[in-house]
């Protein structure tokens, strides 16, 4: 039990949801104040594999003809909408209780395999969030979602300049979708700040970048988060942020009591148990400006810093895009390799 998580869920704006699939942790994760789950291909392919017995009943009756594609998509629909389920009462009662589901990390480029296939994962359940890359592509297809009222979460976006783009894209698919008298979905909008933060020290060792600390690197997702609600504040975006990718319980502690939602691995709400108390918010404090002057000296910081670091169409070639999505694709394929008999 995570008091803190419980304080945060209890006492402030904050919300969080439970970062896995895991039936076992998502009780947990709801008894400290969870109120939804996000799925990727890696969550759900570690559920299965780390717990067969338990899933292999869900995924009887699937056909053995199924095309490699089509079976990993049903693999990937019983899963989700078992947690979908269980999260409905969430839904129902308080608009809350939302479940991820992703469409195909290798389609990332393609607008007209994401936008069907969005639209298959809406129908899963009234409580799906589906899941987007912040690619060009991916961001015409959230707004196209958007349009007809489809609840999206967009994620592989690690950067200030993603989620002011998906913020925008928003707005727009919210006017469309009022015009056609279709009430919107909701839109949640990442930044998966432990991943930007392994990608900086990647690129300071790799470019030997002297004068940057490792004190420093750790608060480069914090830093980017920071700004952006600032942004969407100021500007008035509907669109609710949602720290990921967390690396240590200093990535909650550091943003906790702001109008975001959280997701947080299992992992991390055990890491949180040993804050200590007094429990206090710290979203509104300032990194350090010789912390964020030391970061500059990253190209590849600046980039996911600044407002207008990079255009849209630069997203996909950005390094931590084309990793993670590399690695959401090799976890989608072996989804495809899960023996069900």
């Amino acid at each position: 039990m995570s008091k803190y998580l419980s304080w945060m869920a209890r006492e402030t704006k904050s919300k969080w949801w439970n970062d896995s699939a895991d039936f076992k942790e998502l009780e947990i994760a709801i008894s400290d104040g969870a109120v939804g789950v996000t799925t990727n291909p890696v969550l759900v392919c570690r559920t299965l594999y780390d717990d067969p017995d338990f899933w292999k009943p869900y995924l009887q009756g699937i056909q053995p003809d199924l095309s490699l594609a089509d079976r990993i998509e049903e693999i990937i629909r019983r899963v989700t909408v078992a947690v979908a389920d269980r999260m409905a009462s969430f839904y129902v009662n308080n608009n809350d209780g939302y479940v991820c589901a992703q469409v195909d990390p290798s389609k990332a480029s393609d607008r007209d395999a994401m936008l069907a296939m969005a639209k298959r994962l809406h129908n899963w359940a009234p409580n799906i969030a589906v899941k987007l890359p912040v690619t060009k592509a991916g961001l015409d297809v959230l707004e196209e979602c958007v349009a007809e009222g489809i609840t999206v979460a967009a994620t592989v976006s690690f950067t200030l300049p993603q989620v002011l783009a998906v913020a925008r894209r928003y707005e727009k698919g919210i006017i469309r979708c009022s015009k056609a008298g279709i009430t919107p979905g909701r839109c949640f909008a990442v930044i998966m700040v432990g991943r930007i933060d392994d990608y900086i020290r990647d690129v300071v060792r790799d470019n030997d970048i002297e004068g940057i600390y490792e004190t420093d690197i750790i608060q480069c997702g914090s830093a980017i988060m920071k700004r952006a609600i600032a942004l969407f504040k100021k500007e008035g975006y509907s669109a609710t942020l949602m720290p990921a990718g967390k690396r240590g319980a200093y990535h909650v502690t550091d943003l906790s009591g702001a109008g975001v939602t959280f997701s947080i691995h299992p992992k991390i709400q055990k890491l949180t148990e040993t804050v200590a108390e007094p429990f206090v918010e710290r979203w509104e404090e300032d990194i350090d400006s010789e912390v964020i002057e030391r970061l500059c000296t990253c190209e590849q910081f600046v980039k996911a810093y600044d407002a207008d670091g990079m255009k849209e169409e630069e997203f996909i070639t950005y390094g931590v895009v084309q990793k993670t999505l590399a690695q959401f694709t090799e976890n989608w394929n072996k989804i495809g390799q899960f023996r069900i008999d």
